[in-house]
Order: structure tokens, then C-alpha cells, then sequence
């Protein structure tokens, strides 16, 4: 007897209809929930101090590696997969539990090296207190997977938001109190103690595990290459982190860590809950490549509608920005978010590339680009290290574009498309960027002497008012298709 969690194919709702309904709850869940989580996140970077961020980066190298190997590829072998049983559902959810309270013990045990590597003894403490987190790992990637299946995202939505309000909470609570680091720990604790209650809830999914992996071969494997390939991931995005945590002080590695966190909110905040939603509708089209093609170039081409300017324009107003959202104390990020920023639409179009490649069957593509990646990026950063943060954002600018050619080269035959496609795509974007930011820097030029926010007022207005008019003027096949897509019609 299949599991009711297999997808359902209804007559009277396109897939189209089913994508639609899931960006708006995933990206709208999104979009409120960081609402919440940001207003909470630069109150808190306004009271705490940079040193404090630079001892949680430490604990994260640590945290993101053994967090690649959580065990979410499996959940998305079982989204994937085109039927499903009660008995890989158990099977899953013991391989979850095995898999993270390994993991949790691996952190405890290897705190105390973390520690002596960056010379911060607070580093074994924190680590060990954020072992928890991997106890309620299984408790939201095994519902996650479920409701995925289905391309049920409204009631991950409403799970969420009560998470991130909560998580924000505690981190006001926590600042305000004065507890210092520890308040970037509690956050995150709270954060999947209540997503992993209201997600089980959600999915009903709480079920006995089992440890009888007879039979989940296939699902073991396909969870494998994925983990492999979010190993590699860890290699290049905490490569950076890992060597500079060695040659920087605390204050100077936090620096470094917010100006990363600003330039990589839409990146890193925006599009994973897309990539949900684009590898959920791939998997359901797999077989057909021209349908994965179009709907692959469709999402690079609006993706890239709002990322461009948000990338370009925070390059160009960095430091009204800077000083408004962060203040003076955090002023040393202006010039590393200016070039940071610069680097990002690379990384953007590189994340993109996966969920497509794994949704088709090969996720030993993602594990080779990451292999790749990993090199390439930490060759950059161990030269960049030498001159700062200033010189790591440059090895990012030098590196990335480098790391997503040989992706592209590898990834788009599989996703049956072609560069000139996806440069078609990105086109239009890019030009309306690049006028908007000269408008922006132009603006800024001749401005009197202003206080920070009333300059970014205007600086912003400017770049609206500009990118919207390039738009329209120049590229109406891409409004008209945002506006079809948000009226829900028919798209060519």
C-alpha cells in the first residue's frame, strides 16, 4: 500500500498552478519570516560587538561541515523518488536519528580542537551547546520531505514564521540581557526546537524509526552523492571563515563574517526556499528535458529580475547603508561589503545549478562542481588572506567567476540548455542593473552633505525609480511575463 505522501496529480491543477501556489507560500513564508528575523538580527549586531561575531563564526566551520552530513540528501532522495511506502518513511526517519546523534557526539568530542586551533577556549563551550541542535534535525527533514512530496508548502509557511518569531525573540531576550556570544547560540536552539515540533505536527509525521535498512539501497546512495556534493559546498563556502580565523583576530573576523552575512541575504535567505520549490517541480518533469530547460532558464530569468538590483545597488550605496542598518561601530564593513556585493550575482546563478542537475538524476554533477569549487576558492583565499578582509572579498570576485564557468560547462548539458539561453535570460536584468547603479553613484555624486539615512532614502528611490523605467522601456517581454505569473496566466 503506497504512502498517501506520494504526489498527487490532480486533473483540475496544472503544475504550473501547483509551482505558483508554492513560491508564494514558500518565498511570501520566507520573505515574513526573515521580515521578523532581520529587525531582530540588526538590533542585535547594534548591541553586541563585532568580537562576538567573530567567536560564533569560529564555531561554525565546525557546525556547517557536520550539518552538511545531516541527512537532508536522504530527505530529498525520498522526494525524488516516484512512489513511497510506510516503510521507507520509517527507514528514513532511522537513518535520521542514527545519523544525527553521531554527529552530535562528533561536535561535542571535537570542540576542544576547535578550540586550541583559533586559541579561543569560549569556542568549546559554544560547540558544545550547539551539539542540541542535531536532535531535532530529524524532526523537521523527515515532515520536510513529506510535505514537499505533495509541494505542500503553505503549512511549512505558518510553521516558519511562529519559528522565526520565536528564534527572534530569544535573540532580542538574549542581548538585551547582556549574555553576550551566547545569544547568537540560544536563536538558532530555539529556532529548530519549535520548527521541529511544528513541522512534525504539520506533516503528522511522528512514526516508529526503523534500523532495518534492508531494501533503502537506492535511497541511501542518492542521499549519499547529495551529502557529498553539500561536503564539497562546505569546502568553499567555509574555507574562507577557516583560514582567516587563524590569521585575524576576533573583531577583525567578525568584520569580515557581517559584511558576508549583508551581501548573501538574498542569496542565502531568498533563493534556497526557491531551489525547494524548483527541485520539488523538476523532479515531477524529470523526463522531460526540454520542460526542464524552459522552467530552468524561466528561473534563472526572474531570479536574476530581483537579484541584480538588490547586488549592484548595495555595492553602490554600501556605505549609507552600512551606517544606517549597523552603525558607527561596524563602519570597517563598509569597503568589503561594496566589493563583496560585487561578487554575489556569480554565486546566485552557481546555486541555481543543483536542484535542476539533482532533480534529473545526477547529483554527481553538484559533487563535482563543489569538488572544483572547493579548490578554486581556497586557493583564493589563502593568497587573499594576506591583505585583510578587503583581500578576501577580492578573492571572491577573482575566484567565483572562475568556479561558476567550469559549473556552467558541466551542468547546463544535463539541464538541456546552453550558455547563450541562460546570458538571453540574464540580459536584461543585468542592463537595467548596471543603469540603475550608474544613476545611483551619479546621484550620490552631487548630494550635499547628509545624515546616513535620508541620503539612503533618496539613493534608493533613485535606483527604484531608474531599474523599473529601464524596464519598462526596454524590456516589457520580462514585465509582461511577472505580471502573468502573478496574475496566474497562462505563460508561453
Amino acid at each position: 500500500m503506497k504512502s498517501a505522501a506520494a504526489p498527487s496529480n490532480h486533473p483540475s491543477e496544472s503544475l504550473s498552478s501547483q509551482v505558483r501556489s508554492a513560491v508564494i507560500w514558500r518565498s511570501g513564508s520566507q520573505i515574513l519570516a526573515q521580515l521578523v528575523q532581520w529587525a531582530a538580527t540588526f538590533l542585535v549586531i547594534r548591541i553586541l560587538d563585532p568580537h562576538d561575531y567573530g567567536l560564533f563564526a569560529m564555531t561554525q566551520v565546525i557546525l556547517v561541515l557536520l550539518n552538511m552530513l545531516n541527512g537532508y540528501g536522504l530527505a530529498s532522495g525520498l522526494i525524488q523518488k516516484a512512489e513511497i511506502g510506510k516503510r521507507e518513511i520509517r527507514q528514513l526517519f532511522g537513518m535520521l536519528v542514527l545519523l544525527n546523534f553521531g554527529l552530535g557526539a562528533t561536535q561535542f568530542l571535537l570542540a576542544p580542537l576547535a578550540a586550541a586551533y583559533y586559541r579561543q577556549d569560549i569556542v568549546m563551550h559554544l560547540l558544545r551547546v550547539q551539539a542540541l541542535l542535531y536532535l531535532t534535525t530529524p524532526f523537521i527533514a523527515l515532515p520536510y520531505a513529506l510535505l514537499s512530496r505533495t509541494m505542500d508548502f503553505r503549512l511549512q509557511a505558518r510553521v516558519n514564521i511562529l519559528a522565526s518569531i520565536a528564534s527572534a525573540s530569544a535573540a532580542l531576550g538574549g542581548a538585551l540581557a547582556g549574555i553576550g556570544v551566547w545569544t547568537l547560540v540560544l536563536a538558532p536552539i530555539v529556532l529548530f526546537s519549535v520548527r521541529a515540533i511544528g513541522m512534525t505536527i504539520a506533516a503528522k509525521s511522528l512514526v516508529w524509526p526503523s534500523f532495518d535498512f534492508r531494501g533503502a539501497g537506492s535511497l541511501a546512495k542518492y542521499g549519499g552523492m547529495m551529502a557529498a556534493g553539500q561536503l564539497f559546498w562546505f569546502f568553499q563556502s567555509q574555507a574562507d571563515v577557516f583560514i582567516a580565523g587563524r590569521h585575524f583576530s576576533p573583531h577583525m573576523l567578525g568584520i569580515y563574517t557581517t559584511s558576508l552575512f549583508l551581501t548573501q541575504i538574498f542569496v542565502s535567505k531568498f533563493v534556497p526556499p526557491l531551489n525547494e520549490v524548483a527541485f520539488s517541480a523538476y523532479a515531477r518533469i524529470q523526463h522531460d528535458t526540454e520542460a526542464v530547460a524552459t522552467a530552468f532558464t524561466r528561473s534563472v530569468r526572474i531570479i536574476m529580475i530581483a537579484a541584480l538590483p538588490f547586488y549592484f545597488g548595495l555595492a553602490a550605496t554600501a556605505e549609507p547603508l552600512v551606517l544606517t542598518v549597523l552603525g558607527d561601530k561596524w563602519a570597517e564593513t563598509i569597503p568589503v561589503v561594496h566589493l563583496l556585493a560585487l561578487a554575489m550575482p556569480f554565486m546566485t546563478l552557481q546555486v541555481l545549478l543543483q536542484p535542476a542537475c539533482d532533480a534529473r538524476g545526477r547529483p554527481g554533477i553538484g559533487v563535482r562542481n563543489g569538488a572544483i569549487g572547493a579548490v578554486i576558492l581556497s586557493v583564493g583565499f589563502l593568497v587573499g588572506v594576506r591583505w585583510g578582509p578587503d583581500g578576501l572579498a577580492m578573492a571572491w570576485i577573482v575566484a567565483y567567476p572562475i568556479y561558476l564557468g567550469v559549473s556552467l560547462w558541466r551542468s547546463l548539458p544535463v539541464i538541456g540548455t546552453n550558455i547563450r539561453a541562460i546570458a538571453d535570460a540574464i540580459a536584461p536584468a543585468l542592463l537595467a542593473a548596471l543603469a540603475m547603479a550608474l544613476a545611483v553613484v551619479l546621484v550620490d555624486s552631487i548630494l550635499p552633505p547628509l545624515h546616513p539615512l535620508p541620503r539612503l532614502a533618496i539613493l534608493v528611490a533613485t535606483g527604484a525609480v531608474v531599474y523599473a523605467a529601464w524596464l519598462l522601456l526596454f524590456a516589457r517581454g520580462v514585465v509582461r511575463e511577472l505580471i502573468a505569473i502573478v496574475r496566474k496566466q497562462p505563460l508561453a
